[in-house]
């Protein structure tokens, strides 16, 4: 049983702690004197946490890598606003004292109920084509099963168990509003995009210890293997037209939208053009969200710099109930003179 979580560490401050961690990076710095020390990203379900080891580093550098689960004893302190930990001890753990429910973040919402909020929706779908083209992969249990798991980022949005299908379900919500408000919009064309636009990260990303990338997601990246797994399915549906699959195909390798942000080509549809807008707009709330629940315990408004934003962060609910807090004091102060 893990005894503490990052989550916890404003009841722990200033005490020295003894729990577990996925070791999400590692590099060996020098100090200004020369000597090694270990600079580390600590990982459980609850978030990350920055550790540094000073002292005793040559006994243990070698003894864990990167992805591994090691037991730790350390310092919990606040540096810069920021939870640390100044780490004593550090070893790697058996096999047979691992929980591995405990180090990897997962979605609040209940997965078998956004699996089948994805089933309705498909099944709302009006093309016969492109429904059973969806169909086909929500009926392949391998697919199933990944797509219920990956996140939908190494880091930068939905970067937990389960993310790239609470993105997706997200992301049909608004693609639904938004073609109800666009009577142009082809909504099954939408919402197929929606669906196939990231699904090559079930094979990009890995997630059994961290998060990190498969040797195919390195060498293809998602927006390849997604045209792979797409034309895997599409050649089991004999009579699916071809400019049909075409503009499938624009939607996934056209989603990044620019050609800075790895985009191969630029969105050329009204439904391309959505897509993008949507998606981006969804990973920007979820890493606006995340932020400020990383930021909660900070007595300011202001989060810490966003490097998926490249900018800090307002949290507009605190902002205004700290200013309605400041406003109640001062009515509550007698004036002096």
């Amino acid at each position: 049983m893990k005894e503490f979580y990052i989550r916890d560490a404003a009841q722990q401050e200033n005490k020295v702690i003894t729990t577990s961690f996925v070791v999400a990076s590692k590099q060996t710095k020098s100090k200004k004197s020369g000597e090694p020390y270990l600079d580390l990203t600590l990982m459980d379900r609850t978030g990350t946490i920055q550790a540094k080891m000073w002292d005793n580093v040559e006994e243990c550098t070698n003894s864990f890598e990167q992805d591994d689960i090691v037991k730790i004893k350390g310092l919990v302190n606040r540096y810069n606003q920021r939870w640390q930990l100044t780490l004593h001890k550090v070893r790697k753990m058996d096999e047979s004292e691992i929980d591995f429910g405990d180090y990897l973040p997962k979605t609040t919402r209940n997965v078998d109920e956004l699996w089948q909020e994805l089933a309705v929706f498909v099944a709302s779908m009006q093309d016969a084509h492109l429904r059973r083209l969806l169909e086909l992969f929500m009926a392949d249990p391998e697919i199933e099963k990944a797509y219920r798991n990956a996140p939908a980022a190494k880091t930068m949005h939905h970067a937990f168990i389960g993310g790239l299908l609470d993105h997706v379900c997200s992301l049909f919500r608004v693609c639904d509003l938004a073609a109800r408000n666009y009577a142009f919009i082809n909504r099954d064309l939408l919402l197929t995009g929606a669906f196939l636009h990231d699904i090559g990260k079930v094979r990009e990303l890995s997630y059994a210890r961290s998060f990190g990338y498969t040797d195919e997601g390195q060498l293809l990246g998602h927006l390849i293997i997604d045209l792979e797994m797409l034309h895997a399915k599409l050649a089991q549906i004999a009579d699916f037209p071809t400019e049909l699959k075409l503009l499938v195909e624009h939607l996934i390798i056209s989603h990044h939208g620019q050609y800075d942000f790895g985009s191969p080509k630029l969105p050329m549809f009204p439904e391309a053009l959505m897509l993008h807008y949507l998606d981006d707009l969804d990973s920007k709330m979820e890493a606006m969200r995340g932020q400020f629940e990383r930021d909660a315990e900070l007595d300011t408004p202001w989060t810490a710099y966003n490097p998926a934003l490249g900018r800090p962060l307002l949290n507009t609910e605190k902002f205004l109930r700290q200013a309605a807090e400041r406003k109640a004091t001062a009515e509550k102060t007698p004036s002096e003179g």
